[in-house]
């Protein structure tokens, strides 16, 4: 193992908590998703992007991407642009970010969507908003070899999305490490921060981010279930939440732990004191119903994504 590894290893988590505490002084700001206010004016269809797939028919085995077959990458593209809700960050990964930036993506762009990943395919690099990717050759390298991995084990365009992005987009918890290594989509390489998130949404997508929270401070937003249910009229809603509290049995045996888990809140109710959520999370769409209380202390962050307008 590397030295720098070594020393990750051992004083990561310190460093990890100091970063966070240093970010958590600084609110993030700027804007993100209600479950898809923005369905009304999408920049593309699903039609027009499973139009593009059907008449390039075909593509030639990329040079670029030796590990991934150009007949299973195309239907996993097709099966994205379908269904949008199966796609799958892995198991055991840190994907859960890039996949919620993902899902933004099929919903407001599919077309945009296909493009970019037919280009990255032929090319190996290809534009996404503002941002030219140009995976390193370990990237590439890695892409449709990732096992055990649940369902991520036969999407060969899932893995290569993920992989990109996390090898494009840094944040603190990068500083010590920034290439990958093989394994590395399950360490902090792969991590996604709140303030990165909310950073790679304005540089590859078509929306405004409006966010509230931070990585330890949680929102002051007054009452979290009025403030969400409020922004869920502007845009759609990414929540991002300590996933640790979320799945234990017994929450009242709760210690304090930090948020690492992006979800798409498709909606929100409260009934007879309890509040129902529904949110996109892990290839499906799960419903969870919770007391207010616990809803405040499992929300770190609050981020909506407002559509800019057809560019």
């Amino acid at each position: 193992m590397a030295p720098v590894n070594l020393f990750w290893k051992k004083y990561g988590r310190i460093l990890l908590i100091a970063g966070l505490l240093c970010c958590s002084l600084n609110t993030a700001t700027g804007t993100i998703p209600h479950f898809f206010t923005n369905e009304a004016n999408p920049t593309s269809s699903k039609e027009e992007a499973l139009r593009f797939i059907h008449e390039i028919k075909s593509v030639p085995a990329s040079k670029h991407w030796p590990n991934i077959d150009p007949g299973p990458f195309l239907e996993n593209i097709k099966l994205n642009i379908n269904d949008p809700m199966s796609m799958y960050p892995g198991i055991g990964t840190n994907f859960c970010g890039y996949g919620a930036l993902i899902y933004l993506l099929l919903h407001d762009d599919p077309l945009g969507y296909a493009r970019f990943m037919v280009t990255l395919y032929r090319d190996g690099k290809a534009v996404l908003g503002s941002s030219l990717f140009e995976p390193a050759s370990i990237i590439k390298a890695t892409a449709g070899t990732l096992k055990f991995k649940g369902e991520l084990d036969i999407r060969p365009a899932e893995q290569m999305f993920y992989l990109t992005l996390a090898d494009h987009f840094k944040g603190y918890v990068n500083i010590f490490n920034r290439n990958y290594d093989p394994g590395d989509e399950n360490t902090f390489w792969a991590s996604v921060n709140y303030a990165k998130f909310n950073r790679m949404i304005r540089h590859t997508l078509n929306y405004k981010v409006h966010a509230r929270g931070a990585d330890l401070l949680q929102p002051q937003v007054g009452n979290t279930y009025d403030y969400i249910t409020k922004k869920m009229k502007e845009g759609t809603v990414v929540l991002y939440l300590n996933n640790r509290i979320l799945h234990k049995k017994k929450h009242e045996k709760i210690k304090l732990g930090i948020p690492t888990h992006f979800v798409i809140l498709e909606s929100i109710s409260k009934v007879k004191g309890m509040i129902t959520l529904v949110y996109w999370d892990y290839g499906h769409k799960t419903l969870r119903e919770i007391r207010p209380e616990f809803l405040h202390k499992i929300v770190f962050g609050i981020s909506v994504c407002e559509k800019k307008g057809k560019q």
